[in-house]
């Protein structure tokens, strides 16, 4: 494998493997209030939040880390305006304490922070407007978390992004990602240039894994699925993968290693193949080089569907880390393929209702089926292309898999947010 495109996929892993406190789209609301007080020099007194209905669907039913239990756009924007570092990126509430959490309390029910809907093309979008001692602030940001394309003061840009950077939404290039080119970088790559990458990864996305077995969130899926199912590597995969994510959409302060914007994401292409690893006593080295295959098939899978959809990236997220126990089980890559077949021949239509302790759910059974997927591969058995949506080549199946859920849901998407709204 070509050098220059070992280091673009290097840079993708490192641009996408990061760090975040709680559910992605909330944290986003704190980073652009914490961006904007900074800009306007002061608390401000009034916050307005216009948002896409994506970002409406997945901030409306999750807790906030460091909130004190608190939910819903209002608290995350006052939360960041009050108390949030914007330098810590997707952590930028790591620091809030009590005397933030009571002034968030006090300015909600001031009435402090009011919320509109932002009538957009782009799922993820949202303006958070601030204002103070006659002072305004306006900070917009398009496509992904963190992509702030403009900051305006007092009707002029102190910042905004170059058109092209703005619209793409990330600064690595995604069109080489390949199937073949995931599997050949999976198996070359020196681990030595992503090794802290994937410790942090193993290191954080399982500590909240632990956390959320053993600790007080939601329905207890977790322990519920370790108890009720036969034991055994698939049943584990399940329970500690569905409780991570539990206990991040319980409010868990807990940071976890997301995946192409998302930490349910994150915990589904990463949890299942670390239990599997170990439960196997799979080598280290291979367990890495497993990490790799599952990320970059996650991201390569979404760059198809878009950051927001009505598709549920658990079905995706899943479907990569089967097919990287494929990949770490010595499986060839027609099993590899078939894997993915297998999976999205099954469970494609998944829709996403928002962010919400629920999804634990929907990533177990996501597991349930892309393992199911990955036994069947294993014994060589695969559904035939042309049966259903699958394409002769499982790069194509993905394709089709992301047209459908961004363009064919999309109106599946609008009823949606219709629905919660109402």
């Amino acid at each position: 494998m070509e050098k220059a495109l070992q280091e673009e996929f290097i840079s993708i892993i490192r641009e996408e493997l990061v760090p975040a406190m709680g559910c992605t789209e909330p944290i986003a609301l704190a980073y652009a209030a914490a961006r904007g007080r900074e800009v306007l020099g002061c608390e401000p007194e009034k916050i307005t939040a216009r948002c896409s209905g994506n970002m409406i669907k997945n901030v409306r039913c999750v807790t906030i880390p460091n909130s004190g239990g608190l939910t819903g756009i209002e608290t995350a924007c006052i939360l960041g305006a009050v108390a949030g570092e914007a330098s810590a990126g997707m952590e930028v509430l790591e620091r809030a304490g009590d005397r933030d959490r009571a002034r968030t309390r006090e300015l909600l029910e001031k009435g402090c922070c009011s919320v509109e809907f932002l009538d957009s093309e782009i799922p993820l979008h949202f303006i958070v407007c601030m204002s103070a001692a006659g002072h305004t602030v306006e900070v917009e940001v398009r496509h992904t978390h963190t992509n702030v394309v403009s900051v305006v003061r007092d009707g002029e840009a102190v910042f905004e992004k170059a058109k092209e950077l703005a619209e793409k939404g990330c600064s690595t290039d995604r069109s080489r990602l390949t199937l073949e080119a995931i599997k050949a970088f999976a198996d070359e790559v020196e681990l030595a240039s992503v090794r802290d990458v994937y410790e942090r990864q193993i290191r954080y996305n399982m500590d909240i894994a632990y956390e959320g077995i053993s600790g007080d969130y939601g329905i207890g899926i977790g322990r519920v699925i370790r108890g009720s199912y036969a034991d055994g590597v698939v049943t584990r995969m399940k329970a500690f993968a569905a409780a991570a994510s539990e206990a991040r959409m319980g409010g868990c302060d807990m940071p976890v290693i997301i995946n192409s914007g998302s930490g349910n994401q994150g915990i589904a292409s990463s949890v299942p193949v670390i239990v599997y690893a170990r439960e196997k006593n799979i080598p280290t080295e291979r367990l890495y080089r497993a990490l790799v295959f599952s990320s970059l098939l996650t991201i390569y899978q979404k760059e198809f569907i878009g950051k927001l959809s009505a598709f549920c990236g658990a079905v995706s997220a899943s479907c990569a880390s089967a097919a990287a126990i494929t990949y770490m089980a010595g499986g060839t890559l027609a099993q590899i393929k078939a894997t993915i077949d297998n999976t999205l021949a099954n469970i494609p239509g998944i829709i996403c209702d928002g962010a919400k302790i629920s999804c634990a759910a929907k990533i177990a059974s996501s597991l349930d089926a892309s393992m199911m997927a990955h036994y069947l591969a294993m014994q060589d058995k695969e559904y035939e292309a042309y049966t259903g949506i699958l394409k002769e080549d499982a790069g194509e199946t993905i394709s089709c898999v992301g047209y459908i859920g961004k363009v064919g849901m999309h109106q599946t998407d609008k009823e949606i947010i219709k629905m919660m709204l109402e």
